[in-house]
């Protein structure tokens, strides 16, 4: 079976737009037909379906949205699934949530990752392609999208619960696939945590696992003959700046599942000059996607990437921590012209209560309140 899988769908400014006038083949028309040839074919959908009224809810970052035109223009392509275990499912709260599981049925496109409550949210897919089964399990990471008990929202990145759907999924279907949103934005590289992490679940029996998130795309490799991919990049999702850049560059990945298990790569320019994902020519994204992958495979060269990496973001995440927060202070630090306000004692406080699993569970209870 030939399956399909693009990144991040979030119809925004320009692209909004034009769906509001039904004007879907503007956007869409170049890659409608490979996503139409495929025997099944999945999009993340990066926002919920609001009708008027919803409230947002606090968070950290941008609350997404749209209308059902979102839903209309992803089934006009082709799609037969979308992933909803992203960091925005629950950007308007329980009713954006249902909103979209709503008109997702109404448009007769299958959900996986997302649901009214976290069991629903945690359920895998399974659906039937060619006479062998697929097995589709969807989670992501840890912000302020994820389902409990008593909301909905979308299912978390939780290894432990995925080993167990993995192994169970194994013995219902004929082939696993994992689809995990997680990863640092606007990096091109997998941390180590994150490779560690998608092998364990090869290990555990998934035949392929996709990732995306970073709104950039990364490498992907063959972990015991069955392939990683690390990011996808975002598939259509426009700003307001329109400048070319990592931002507007992706891949779908045409997984073919079979006896071995092999995967084509389709780039792509989304949402540059124009509002419309256009295909690339595959010579030049090749070349720059096999220096990732090979970086990838060396574990040394990852760790020195993701090393500088995390220095480069240390003022970021240091802000939160220096009890002063205003613009000045933060300037003259960052010129270092003033010394940290935080102790090492108390940084040792803070290293001991993040990274001690006793420790943590606690402060997310309390961060939770």
């Amino acid at each position: 079976m030939n399956i399909v899988v693009t990144g991040d769908f979030c119809p925004q400014h320009r692209v909004a737009q034009l769906f509001e006038n039904g004007r879907y083949a503007n956007v869409l028309g170049e890659v409608r037909s490979i996503v139409e040839q495929a025997d099944y074919a999945i999009v993340n959908f990066e926002c919920p379906v609001t009708l008027g009224g919803e409230q947002p809810i606090k968070k950290q970052g941008p609350n997404l949205q749209c209308t059902i035109r979102g839903l209309e223009a992803v089934k006009w392509t082709g799609f037969d699934c979308v992933t909803l275990a992203n960091n925005h499912f629950r950007d308007f709260g329980d009713q954006g949530c249902t909103n979209t599981l709503k008109y997702a049925e109404a448009n007769a496109l299958n959900i996986v990752g997302g649901g009214i409550c976290l069991g629903e949210a945690a359920k895998t897919l399974f659906t039937t392609i060619k006479d062998k089964t697929l097995a589709i399990i969807n989670c992501c990471e840890h912000e302020f999208s994820i389902a409990s008990d008593s909301v909905a929202g979308s299912n978390p990145l939780n290894p432990v619960q995925q080993y167990y759907a993995i192994r169970e999924a194994r013995q219902k279907a004929d082939y696993v696939l994992v689809i995990v949103h997680g990863g640092h934005e606007h990096y091109q590289l997998p941390s180590p945590r994150m490779v560690e992490t998608y092998r364990f679940f090869i290990d555990a029996g998934a035949d392929a696992v996709v990732n995306h998130h970073q709104h950039c795309y990364s490498g992907y490799e063959f972990y015991n003959g069955k392939p990683i991919v690390y990011g996808l990049g975002n598939f259509c999702f426009d700003k307001n700046d329109g400048k070319y850049g990592k931002w507007n560059e992706g891949y779908m990945v045409n997984i073919h599942f079979d006896q071995l298990i092999s995967i084509e790569i389709q780039p792509y320019c989304q949402c540059c000059e124009e509002p419309m994902v256009q295909i690339l020519d595959s010579h030049a994204f090749d070349m720059r996607l096999q220096q990732l992958n090979e970086t990838i495979v060396d574990s040394s060269k990852l760790k020195t990437a993701w090393l500088r990496y995390c220095e480069e973001s240390v003022q970021i995440y240091s802000r939160i921590f220096e009890p002063l927060d205003n613009r000045y202070y933060l300037a003259l630090k960052r010129r270092g012209w003033l010394p940290s306000l935080v102790s090492v004692k108390r940084r040792l406080l803070a290293a001991d209560f993040i990274c001690c699993e006793a420790h943590h569970d606690k402060l997310i209870h309390y961060l939770h309140q």
